[in-house]
């Protein structure tokens, strides 16, 4: 019972801690997906973030596949009708003509779940996007494991693999509201195609304020430390902060940095890393194969030897579950990520 008393969002999230069941009742509760204020969640900010932009840039449009509600872009529509398209549910055919729209001189912003987006129209992003440097903003919302219930069908545990393979591709991740908020501003000038992507929406607050030195291939480093750096991503984030957070109470100093910009990488805060800490662990919602702990080691096989781990999702399809209960299962709540690094330490 001692998991009532907790925030509702910090249990969802699986931040919460404690030993969390896939069977256990509390999380077929819809009530724990509520509780944050919706200014605070990315989910609830997308299109109106994207609306005022656009009431100062006529270039800007927005398309959907037929999920306006899911990714709040409808807030977008209300406001600027004219540039509003919803595509139905045709994600490849969206990207097509969100590419098609960009050549006319527009920047375009196409929104659907990840799960739909960077793997069942990989073809689209590489041929109609990102080869003829098109200036399309592919959002894939609800990326990872956040549709637990949904099953291997709209889990979208490859994306990061598969989108920063692509040539001439920007790959983003939104840690939190205010952050994507860095990420959009940002996005509206910046040369050639980009994939961003976005948790469930309901993502716990890491940036109290928009970012302002946000740039594109250049992490923040949230935490210092000299013992072990946790390089993550996206909704892993908080859940990394609170592990250094666990981790200081044993004596273990763990720098914290976001590494939001998949492609391109921030070699050299990989590199200062691995100069000045005893260790590192990437941290991320994805499958460790291909993602952000296979860009990493791809930096420090080149020069840096350091004790280095991988941690996510396994090789392997997820169980069907609540969000919350599979990142415990998966050990990316802070109790498992606070595990992790010191096995890593340890080892």
């Amino acid at each position: 019972m001692q998991r009532a008393s907790q925030g509702q969002d910090a249990i969802f999230r699986g931040t919460a801690g404690g030993d969390v069941s896939l069977k256990d009742e509390v999380f077929k509760d819809k009530k724990s997906v509520r509780g944050t204020p919706n200014a605070s969640l990315p989910a609830f900010i997308l299109g109106e973030e994207l609306a005022d932009l656009a009431d100062h840039d006529p270039r800007i449009a927005v398309l959907t596949a037929d999920l306006a509600v899911a990714n709040r872009t409808n807030d977008f529509k209300r406001r600027h009708p004219d540039r509003f398209f919803n595509l139905g549910i045709a994600e490849k055919n969206m990207m097509t003509v969100a590419a098609g729209m960009a050549s006319c001189g527009l920047v375009t912003y196409a929104a659907t779940f990840a799960s739909f987006c960077a793997i069942l129209g990989a073809e689209q992003i590489k041929t109609d996007c990102a080869y003829p440097g098109m200036k399309v903003r592919l959002i894939g919302h609800h990326s990872g494991m956040s549709m637990g219930f949904y099953g291997t069908s709209h889990h979208a545990l490859e994306d990061l693999a598969i989108t920063r393979t692509i040539a001439d591709l920007t790959v983003v991740c939104a840690t939190d509201a205010n952050h994507l908020r860095a990420i959009l501003r940002e996005s509206v000038d910046h040369p050639g195609a980009m994939y961003i992507r976005l948790g469930r929406g309901r993502d716990p607050e890491v940036y109290p304020t928009v970012p302002k030195a946000f740039r594109f291939g250049k992490a923040i480093t949230l935490r210092p430390g000299k013992d072990v750096t946790l390089i993550c991503c996206g909704s892993v984030v908080r859940a990394s902060l609170d592990a250094a957070e666990k981790l200081a109470k044993h004596g273990i100093d763990a720098r914290v940095i976001d590494m939001h910009t998949i492609k391109p990488l921030d070699t050299a805060a990989v590199r200062k890393a691995a100069r000045e800490t005893g260790a590192i662990l990437t941290v991320e919602e994805h499958n460790i194969t291909g993602g952000l702990g296979s860009a990493v080691a791809e930096v420090l096989v080149e020069e840096d030897r350091i004790p280095f781990m991988r941690h996510g999702v396994p090789d392997e399809f997820v169980p069907v579950g609540p969000p919350a209960a599979l990142y415990a299962h998966y050990k990316l709540d802070a109790d498992g990520i606070a595990k992790k690094a010191k096995a890593l330490l340890k080892s």
